[in-house]
């Protein structure tokens, strides 16, 4: 069957998520209208197509005995030099993405899998552009601030036009079965790819 390529994250509820977005597209970053505005929890992963069920049972399994909690963005950070990345801070929430990553990752478990650097969560507003695109997008963003409650994480699988798919919303602590995205109108993207390998996921 092949194989898919998954990630899984919290999205950026809206108005924020598009205000987002459309300000990383007007820094310059071409690959903004193809990740949905999001914080990371598992980074782009290859799996085989035939482990879908048993990943969406796990994430299932998880949602299904987390509760939610607050969420709030506040001012810019950076991973450079170590990678070309600008990012809204997560100022609260941090450990509650941290536990909910450790678990959607869990050792044995259908997305198990190493991190290239300490997962750090993040919203990433400019990724691979040009030194001054990136000072700008430092700059722009760092009296940002939103806040909203964390209630629920997302799988997305990675188109072959590179753009990310919504496949299901897990809600927290509603029991197994996880709520089908509506797949005839896909969101514009997910997981940021470079994620996977260039910086905390």
């Amino acid at each position: 069957m092949g194989t898919v390529t998954l990630g899984v994250s919290i999205a950026v509820p809206e108005p924020y998520g598009s205000q987002l977005q459309e300000l990383r597209a007007g820094f310059g970053d071409a690959a903004a209208h193809g990740i949905p505005t999001h914080v990371t929890l598992v980074p782009p992963t290859e799996v085989e197509a035939d482990r879908l069920p048993q990943v969406r049972a796990h994430l299932a399994e998880v949602a299904s005995a987390f509760r939610s909690f607050r969420m709030r963005l506040a001012g810019t950070g950076t991973f450079r030099p170590l990678s070309p990345v600008v990012y809204v801070q997560v100022v609260e929430g941090a450990p509650g993405c941290t536990r909910l990553q450790g678990q959607v990752r869990a050792p044995g478990g259908p997305l198990s899998r190493e991190l290239a650097f300490p997962y750090h969560p993040h919203v990433t507003v400019a990724h691979g552009i040009s030194e001054e695109a990136m000072d700008l997008a430092f700059t722009a963003l760092a009296e940002y601030a939103a806040d909203w409650v964390c209630d629920s994480f997302a799988l997305y699988e990675q188109g072959s036009d590179g753009v990310w798919r919504k496949l299901r919303e897990y809600p927290f602590g509603t029991g197994p079965t996880g709520v089908p995205a509506q797949l005839s109108c896909p969101v514009d993207a997910a997981a940021d790819a470079a994620e996977a390998t260039v910086r905390p996921a």
